[in-house]
């Protein structure tokens, strides 16, 4: 079956410690006041990127940078902290302003967007640009007896 893996009593608290610090390592040197965040939740994972307002990247996480792997990376957890990075770090840059765009159905949707609520950004919009189609694929011909 495989070995079964002990966990130490510093990692037993938290699943992202040693990654989280090594992604808020990473933190741009410019200021900016206004930004752009694109939150993508699918069933199989969370991607949040964070842009200038004109549309240049500035920034992004997923959940597998900060730690998570296979089935635990589309849970709201993880998309809470996927959130929290991206927040930590625009708070440390100077962003004030942000509009929020979000893509996808997965869990992670909400719990990322409330992150950014409960943070303080002063958010001018939420759009969700979700992919919905139109007519799909053509029908199958009906059958002959």
């Amino acid at each position: 079956m495989g070995k079964k893996r002990t966990a130490n009593k510093a990692e037993q608290g938290r699943a992202d410690s040693g990654k989280r610090s090594r992604v808020l390592a990473k933190i741009p040197k410019k200021k900016i006041g206004k930004g752009i965040v694109f939150i993508e939740a699918s069933f199989n994972n969370t991607k949040v990127l964070f842009t200038e307002k004109n549309g240049n990247v500035v920034m992004w996480v997923t959940s597998s940078t900060l730690g998570f792997s296979s089935a635990k990376k589309a849970t709201p957890y993880a998309a809470a902290k996927v959130a929290d990075a991206i927040a930590e770090k625009a708070t440390v840059i100077g962003v004030r302003d942000i509009d929020i765009i979000v893509k996808g159905v997965g869990g992670g949707r909400e719990s990322a967007l409330r992150s950014f609520l409960n943070r303080g950004f002063a958010v001018h919009s939420i759009r969700d640009r979700t992919p919905v189609p139109h007519n799909g694929p053509r029908r199958k011909k009906p059958r002959r007896v």
